[in-house]
Formats: structure tokens, C-alpha cells, sequence
């Protein structure tokens, strides 16, 4: 243990963490940049930030505040003690309506604040798109904005006082008439009245550099405001009192197609007399499909608020009548305006991949101009990028002249490195010329710091520097932000990553095969930090269940991303046998929700399998590996043996099964499933009645419908038969050529009888648990029995969400060399879209019964459940499933040691829901793991939308009478 941790922990009755993982999750924000930190601290109150600070001083190393590290330029990341209020100091200690004040702690999620004050009508202004994960500190830190800046200003608007400690310890209540300000800033300002009068541009989003301007007498000597936007640089806050504003009782949402984005950067400013609350914009390049928005190659988002719906739409309607638009659309109905809002907000991560697939970057995030001059600005911007040979998509808040963009640097190499450089000192001098900001929004940090001279000038500068100086005359905190800046192409995060790409199993198609190229896609916007999953959403459970930045896939990929540096200066030395990043990956419950709640497609659970692979390359494995991650062997052994009554018999009593699940590595808690006595195979082969003739549909009987449901294959059988579908199973042996006739009857050669039966499998639990040679074995044993029904036309309908999404994402990735597992995968329908698909004129039984359960996050990660949402709709179940995830997750909740996180996970969505629901509904859960957890912790019987609908035909009933859950 070094002096500096020995000394913190005497000090402070808050964490302190030395460790590889500690340090490895805060390398990095949402900027290019990394710094690695000697340690972090998490302060339970101003009292540890003193003593951290007063140590610190004394070792003579740096601190940096930090929030929830989504920062862009690069500020909140150090090389010395890194202090997170995330942990602790996270609250909202007053709220007083009639003052329309909070008193909040800065660790404390933006989200957080607006449910505290939404039941007074009121709400913070400010509202930047990580609003479900940022934290007022690191708003004040930056002076953020949002969307509704136009309407309520910057952070900077609505602090009204400050509680900060000193790099030196000295407590100060920052507010206007010099109220805090430390000795010597008064002297200082009064000194340069003229410059501080003339030298900063007029404009709404001006947040690069000292707001010494707010220290003039006219602005009544706010040092409070003043403050804002320092980046950790002169204080550390402890406490803010913010101002709240009244929320508009009703909003409406006018989206206003334009031919491209010049003219809707034309037509921004323009709108503005018209007081709206957002004009926010953005092109056709960061819409993954144009389907809900208007016609037009970009659009602006206006928002407009009112006492009722009809005044709101009113509003609305008045600005869609001004604007010389291609095509409008009004939304009144919220959700229709969140589906759409998300679709802007998702454009920080959208915009890290270009269209071509092609990597970008931050760097240059936010410059703001004056509105008026938004559209030369762009044709400028965008003349730039031609001649440097690079290429970006504007977004953002075109109504304050504030440009997003993301830019397709070569961050890797020295050429590309050097061309990253020579267009950022041109950009800073067409963004001054134009009378702008260098940040309008995320600050100087490293990466704009170097260039505020190039807006400012020498002499400007050199007075922010003498302000530091009486703040921090130490050079304590955050050293190299802002003043005396860190080269802009130093400390960048991708210089000790591996040139060459690692060998690896999967294929990772969509990043050239390049595992390193799939890490580096978590940019750190950290939409996985997000502490409530809203609508259908499942990204991060694990986060959810435990608040820890280690079980978030941003800090999953931090360590990944520590670990591929290696010895080339990464934390993690020890490579794929690393254990701090084993420890981070075992909560992950390979829920796959990241691949599509993430903005920029992080696959965790496939970056699991792939580490677990290598892991355990040649080492003795978990138990639970063996006992769940062979689960297929092991319950076809017991078909064979036809022992499943024995099995069942013994597992239920007590002493038996306890032993069996510690042999296993089960958690415990957990009932062993019982295995079913007649498999869903076994019941086909004896059913005598067949369906009509046709084309085959296959239905794929995977693991838990053969052996633990097999009620849902025959359910499924019963309704697709019924639809007019002729359904048969896949071969069970090598066959020469497709089965004919009723599917049963082969053309058998000698070397198929040879050989023996065999069963399709999706791999699924080899998979999860990482035995990925195994898993290649199987898949390519299932392609070969599969390979003559590949060469005709039929579907393959899979019941488990589960198994799938493996046949549509982890097969081809896994089988990349094999042509087959693409074909096999293409061909991959649920059970909702092979009624839409295959049988598009059938009508289901009509049940008139509310639904409640939830959709299994796979199928919304991977499979998508339009199909399964317009199947309810047909047969009268009304209501939407939760979002979120179960929880059990296949064998993750099984295993040893993850019984509480899992029921926390069920506690999130699941559960909540099934109690909400009235006694009527039916509870859905296609899922076997979801049914499972429903089971075992709510006593309830979920079931297969194909029981539910299979058990209505055979009662030949429609509203009433359909048995319930």
C-alpha cells in the first residue's frame, strides 16, 4: 500500500480504491483521451473532500471531480486521485416549490432532480440527451444545455449559490455581490473591466474559458455563475442550490422536414420568435430509418409547450405554418414524442459509426456560432472537412447555433494523428471568424484548451491563467484543462491499443473482424449507466441491480479496453487470464440488451463468450460450466436413459439436490426445473393427426421446449396447423437429400444409418458459457443434419426467444467460414412472424384480456417483436410487456452467487408488473428462463403466447372463459 492510499484511507470514511479496476474504470469519459489515476475516492461528504484535498496538497498529486463521466473533451479524466460523487454525495437534500429551489448534491443524476420536483409542476431547465445519467456536478462543471436551451439557458442560468472546497481547504458560499469569492478575484476583475466588457462574443452558447464576465458589475458579481463551466479547475463542489422552472403542462412536437440540413440551419434561427422550447436538428445520416419522420434529408425538432394539449398543438401548428418546410408532422400523444425524441438522443452514439460503417470521433463536438450565421458556418464547416478528406454528420441544437458532430479522424496512426491536429487549429479559426465558441455546450478540456487563444487571444488567456492562480495556486486540481493545456493530441485513448487485430473466434462482421475495433466502439456516452429502464428497454440489468460502474457495459469495456492495451502501458497486464476483467464480466448476464440499447451497438454478452473462451483455454472450468453449459447432453442422457421420473424424484428431496447443486455450482436458492418425463419429440412421433398439406414449416425443437416445456412445441404445433401450416421437425439424421411426404419418411444411405440420430441445437448455453469450440462443434454437426433442408425454401420457426436470437446473430458470427450458418440463419422466424409471414389471412381467437409479463430482452435486443405486438393486438391482449430483463437469464441466474442480483434484476421490471396487473390478465412469458423466474419468485404461471392462443382453440372460445395465468 503506497503512503497517498494508506494516508486517504486514515482520512476519509468513504471508499478508496487503488486497485486495477478501480483505476481502469475512470481511464477514460466520452473523449478521445485517456489519463490513468494513482487512485479514486468516493466522498461520502464535504468533510472526506477536504481531507482528500488537504492529503493530496500534501503528496503533492492532482484531483479531479467527476461525475458521470460523459464528458466529451477529455476533463474528466487525471493522472492523480479522481474523486466520484456517484456513490455517495447523490441526492436531493430540499426542495421548496413556492421558491422553486433544490438544494442537490453533485453526484446526483440529472433524472433524479426532475422526478423530485415533476410532482410540484416544476423541472431543471437544462437538459442534456445523457439526462438519465449525468449529474448536476458535471452540468455545473460544464455549464450544460440541452435541448431546451433556447428556452431556459445553460446550467449558468439557473444556479443560484455554491457550496465548493479550495484546492487549499477553504470552504466558500458562492453567490452574486462577490458573495465566496476567493482573495484577489475582486482586485483582479476590477483591474480589467475594459477587457472583460469586450472580450468575450456575443452569443447564446459561449462556454469555452473563464465566465470572468460574470463577475462585472452589471451581472451584479455573480461568482457563483462564474464558476460554472471551470471543469474541476478552481473548486470542488459539495452542494449547489439550483433554480427549477415551471414544466408546461402539455408539449407538443412539430418535426419540419427540409431538403438537407443547410436549410434547416437557414430556417432555425427564424423560428425563434416564435418561443419555442427546443429547435433541435439533424439529417437523414443519423436516422436509422426515415419511416416515422416526415419527408426531407434533415429536419428540425420544435417543441412547443401550453395549459392543454390543444394550445400546445395550437403552438405547434403556428410554427409549422411560418417554416418554409417539405413536409410536417404535429405529435401531441407523449409516447409518439419520446419514440421520437430517442431517436435524437441517440445521435451522440449513432454518430460514432458512420454509414459506410467507418469509425468517428469527438474532438470537435459542439462549436457554436450566433444563430443568424448557423447555415455559412455549415457550408464553411462542411468545405473543411472536403478539404482535409474527412467526414462528419451535423446534429444538435440548431436554434443556439451549436453543432454536434462526429468526425471519421484516423486517431491511430502518426499521419492521421498529424491530419487530426492541422484541422482542428483551422476549424478553431473559421469558428472564431464566425464570431463563435469553440464549446458551446461540453467544454475545453484537452481538447480545445490548446486552441482558446485562437478565440480569445494571448492576453485573454493569460487572464484566465491569474484567475486560476488565486483559486488554485497549487495547480492542484484538474492540471491541464483549460489553462496551461495538455497538447490536444497527447494522452490519446487508442495510442496503447494493438495495431494488429488479436486472433479471436467470433467474426465480427461489423467491425472488419477487429476485436479491438468491437471494444472501441464504447465511446463512454454511457446509456448503460442509466439508473431506470424505461419502456421496452433492458440495457444495463446488472447496473440496475448494483449501481457499480464495473457491472455497466461501459465499464466491461473499459477494463476489455485496458486489457488488449496490455504491456503497451494498459492496467491489465495479464491479458485474457485477467481476473479484475473475469470479476466484472461474471454480472453480465448476456442479456444482449447493449447490442441494441446501445447507441453504438456494443455487443457485451458476445465480448463475454469470446473472453470466457480464451479464459479458460486449457484450465479446469466452473462447475457450473459443465452442469448448465452442457445442459443439452446432459437432459438428452436422460431421454436415452428415459430417467427423467427419477430425476425429478430425486431432486426433490432436499438433501439430495442441495448436494447436487453445490456439485454443480447452482445457486442454493434455486429449485431445480423438472425435466419433462415425455419430450416434445417423443410426443410428435407418436401423434397420429397431421396438418394440411403445403410447404413445410420447420419448428425447431430446441433444448427447453424438447426437455422442460415441451406444452409450448405442442401448443405452437396445434396453432400452426391450425393457420393452415403443414409443420415438420429437422432431420435427426444425415440425409442425402430433404425429407418428403409427412416430413418422417428419408432416403437413407448406409453411412446415415451409421452415423445415428442426432438433434439440432443453437448452441445457446456453450455460448454463454464460453466453450466456443464446443459450440462450433455442435453448430456445424446441426448445419450438416440441417444442410438438405437449407437447399429448399423452408422457414425455420423457433419458439425460445433465446435460441433464436443465437441462430440469428451468434451462428453466422461463430461460423463466418461457413456460408451455410448464413443461410440457416436467414431463414430463423419466430413464432409471431411465421403467422404473419407464412399464414398472413388467419385470424386468431379473439380473448378480450388484458396482458402483463415481459418481453424477453433477446427478442428485443436481437429478434424484434413487431410481429409478436400486432399478433396480440389480432386476438384482443391488450397492454404492453415491460421492458428490462428477468434476470435468470439462462444459466446466469442459476449459478452460484448471482441468486441476489438476479431477483433485484426480476425486481426491476418483471415482477412490478405481474402484481400491477388486474386478476384478468394473461401473464406472457415466452422465455423459459422468464417463465422459470416467475415460478420461483412470484408463485406465478407465465406462459408461451402459443399455449395461450393454442388453449383458446381447443376450447373454441373467444372473450370468455379462456383460462387464466
Amino acid at each position: 500500500m503506497t503512503d497517498l492510499e494508506a494516508d486517504l484511507r486514515k482520512a476519509v470514511r468513504g471508499e478508496v480504491g487503488f486497485d486495477v479496476t478501480s483505476r481502469a474504470l475512470v481511464t477514460m469519459d466520452a473523449s478521445n483521451y485517456r489519463r490513468v489515476p494513482l487512485g479514486v475516492v468516493a466522498p461520502r461528504d464535504a468533510d472526506d473532500v477536504a481531507a482528500v484535498l488537504e492529503v493530496c496538497r500534501t503528496h503533492g498529486v492532482p484531483v479531479v471531480p467527476r461525475g458521470g463521466g460523459t464528458s466529451i473533451a477529455g476533463q474528466a479524466t487525471g493522472t492523480g486521485v479522481v474523486l466520484d460523487f456517484t456513490r455517495h454525495m447523490n441526492r436531493v437534500l430540499a426542495l421548496d416549490p413556492e421558491a422553486r429551489t433544490a438544494v442537490v448534491q453533485p453526484g446526483l443524476v440529472l433524472d433524479r432532480l426532475q422526478d423530485a420536483a415533476a410532482p410540484h409542476g416544476l423541472r431543471f431547465g437544462p437538459d442534456p440527451s445523457t439526462h438519465s445519467r449525468c449529474t448536476l456536478g458535471g452540468m455545473i462543471g460544464n455549464n450544460s444545455c440541452g435541448s431546451h436551451s433556447v428556452a431556459w439557458g445553460t446550467t449558468a442560468d439557473s444556479v443560484a449559490e455554491l457550496d465548493v472546497v479550495t484546492a487549499r481547504g477553504q470552504r466558500l458560499r458562492l453567490g452574486q455581490e462577490w458573495a465566496g469569492a476567493p482573495t484577489g478575484l475582486r482586485e483582479l476583475v476590477d483591474g480589467e473591466l475594459a477587457r472583460l466588457r469586450t472580450g468575450f462574443p456575443e452569443l447564446p452558447r459561449r462556454i469555452s474559458g473563464y465566465a470572468l464576465d460574470a463577475l462585472l458589475p452589471e451581472h451584479r458579481a455573480d461568482v457563483a455563475r462564474s464558476f460554472c463551466g471551470s471543469e474541476g479547475t478552481l473548486g470542488v463542489l459539495t452542494e449547489a442550490v439550483v433554480r427549477l422552472v415551471e414544466a408546461p403542462r402539455a408539449r407538443a412536437l412539430a418535426v419540419l422536414g427540409y431538403a438537407d440540413e443547410g436549410a434547416a440551419a437557414e430556417a432555425a434561427a427564424g423560428l425563434l420568435v416564435h418561443r419555442p422550447l427546443t429547435v433541435e436538428g439533424m439529417a437523414a445520416d443519423l436516422v436509422p430509418s426515415t419511416a416515422a419522420l416526415p419527408r426531407g434529408g434533415a429536419w428540425l425538432f420544435v417543441e412547443t409547450g401550453g395549459s392543454s394539449e390543444g394550445e400546445a398543438r395550437a403552438r405547434a401548428e403556428d410554427i409549422v405554418r411560418a417554416a418554409d418546410v417539405l413536409d410536417a408532422l404535429v405529435v401531441t400523444d407523449p409516447a409518439g414524442q419520446r419514440a421520437l425524441w430517442r431517436i435524437r438522443e441517440d445521435a451522440s452514439g449513432t454518430a460514432t459509426r458512420m454509414p459506410d460503417g467507418s469509425e468517428a470521433w469527438p474532438g470537435w463536438e459542439d462549436c457554436a456560432v450566433p444563430p443568424q450565421r448557423l447555415g455559412a458556418y455549415l457550408r464553411d464547416f462542411r468545405g473543411l472537412l472536403v478539404s482535409h478528406g474527412l467526414k462528419g454528420t451535423p446534429y444538435g441544437h440548431f436554434g443556439d447555433g451549436c453543432i454536434h458532430v462526429r468526425i471519421d479522424f484516423d486517431l491511430l496512426t502518426g499521419p492521421g494523428i498529424a491530419r487530426f491536429r492541422r484541422f482542428s487549429e483551422e476549424l478553431a479559426d473559421l469558428v472564431a471568424a464566425h464570431g463563435g465558441s469553440l464549446s458551446g455546450e461540453h467544454g475545453d478540456g484537452q481538447a480545445r484548451a490548446e486552441l482558446l487563444p485562437r478565440m480569445y487571444g494571448e492576453e485573454m488567456v493569460a487572464l484566465f491563467e491569474r484567475a486560476k492562480g488565486i483559486w488554485d495556486p497549487d495547480d492542484l486540481l484538474n492540471p491541464g484543462m483549460l489553462v496551461r493545456p495538455a497538447p490536444l493530441d497527447t494522452n490519446l485513448r487508442f495510442s496503447v491499443l494493438p495495431r494488429e487485430p488479436v486472433e479471436v473466434a467470433f467474426g465480427y462482421p461489423a467491425d472488419g473482424g477487429d476485436f479491438s475495433a468491437a471494444v472501441r466502439r464504447c465511446v463512454g456516452v454511457a446509456k448503460c449507466r442509466t439508473t431506470s429502464a424505461s419502456g421496452s428497454a433492458v440495457m444495463c440489468p446488472s447496473f440496475r441491480a448494483t449501481g457499480e460502474e464495473a457491472h455497466s457495459t461501459r465499464g466491461r469495456a473499459r477494463l476489455l479496453h485496458e486489457m488488449l492495451a496490455g504491456e503497451a502501458g494498459g492496467l491489465v497486464t495479464d491479458g485474457w487470464r485477467s481476473e479484475e476483467v473475469r470479476e466484472a464480466l461474471d454480472l453480465c448476464l448476456s442479456c444482449k440488451g447493449c447490442r441494441t440499447d446501445c447507441p453504438v451497438g456494443v455487443d457485451m454478452a458476445t465480448y463475454k463468450a469470446e473472453f470466457l473462451h480464451h479464459h479458460y483455454a486449457g484450465r479446469r472450468r466452473p462447475a457450473a460450466h459443465h452442469s448448465m453449459g452442457r445442459l443439452p447432453m446432459w437432459l438428452r442422457g436422460v431421454d436415452r436413459m428415459r430417467a427423467a421420473a427419477v430425476v425429478n424424484a430425486l431432486a426433490s428431496v432436499r438433501p439430495l439436490a442441495a448436494v447436487a447443486k453445490r456439485l454443480g455450482g447452482i445457486a442454493p436458492e434455486r429449485r431445480i426445473p423438472k425435466v419433462a418425463t415425455e419430450t416434445f419429440s417423443r410426443w410428435w412421433d407418436r401423434r397420429t393427426a397431421r396438418g394440411a398439406g403445403g410447404e413445410p414449416v420447420i419448428l425447431w425443437p430446441d433444448t427447453f421446449t424438447e426437455h422442460l416445456s415441451p406444452s409450448v412445441g405442442q401448443a405452437a404445433v396445434r396453432v400452426l396447423e391450425a393457420a393452415g401450416l403443414r409443420v415438420v421437425l429437422p432431420p435427426t439424421v444425415h440425409l442425402e437429400k430433404a425429407p418428403v411426404g409427412d416430413g418422417r419418411t428419408v432416403a437413407l444411405d448406409p453411412v446415415s444409418l451409421l452415423r445415428g440420430r442426432g438433434r439440432v441445437c443453437c448452441g445457446l448455453t456453450y455460448v454463454s458459457t464460453g466453450q466456443l469450440d464446443r459450440a462450433r462443434k455442435v453448430l456445424r454437426r446441426t448445419l450438416d443434419l440441417m444442410a438438405p433442408v437449407l437447399e429448399t425454401s423452408a422457414p425455420v420457426v423457433v419458439l425460445e426467444p433465446s435460441c433464436a436470437a443465437a441462430l440469428r446473430t451468434d451462428l453466422p458470427e461463430l461460423l463466418h467460414d461457413d456460408p451455410r450458418a448464413a443461410r440457416l440463419a436467414s431463414r430463423v422466424l419466430t413464432f409471431a412472424e411465421a403467422l404473419e409471414q407464412l399464414a398472413p389471412g388467419w385470424r386468431p381467437p379473439a380473448l378480450d384480456r388484458p396482458v402483463a409479463g415481459q418481453t424477453h430482452c433477446h427478442q428485443h435486443a436481437v429478434l424484434g417483436d413487431t410481429a409478436d405486438r400486432r399478433l396480440r393486438e389480432a386476438a384482443g391482449l391488450t397492454g404492453d410487456l415491460a421492458g428490462g430483463c428477468c434476470g435468470l437469464a439462462g444459466n446466469f441466474g442459476f449459478e452460484e452467487g448471482h441468486f441476489e442480483v438476479s431477483r433485484a434484476c426480476a425486481e426491476d421490471q418483471l415482477l412490478p408488473s405481474v402484481r400491477q396487473a388486474p386478476e384478468s390478465a394473461v401473464v406472457l412469458a415466452d422465455g423459459f428462463s422468464c417463465r422459470t423466474q416467475l415460478e420461483q419468485l412470484a408463485g406465478v404461471r407465465g406462459r408461451h403466447l402459443a399455449e395461450v392462443l393454442a388453449e383458446a382453440l381447443r376450447r373454441g372460445e373467444g372473450a370468455e372463459g379462456v383460462g387464466g395465468p
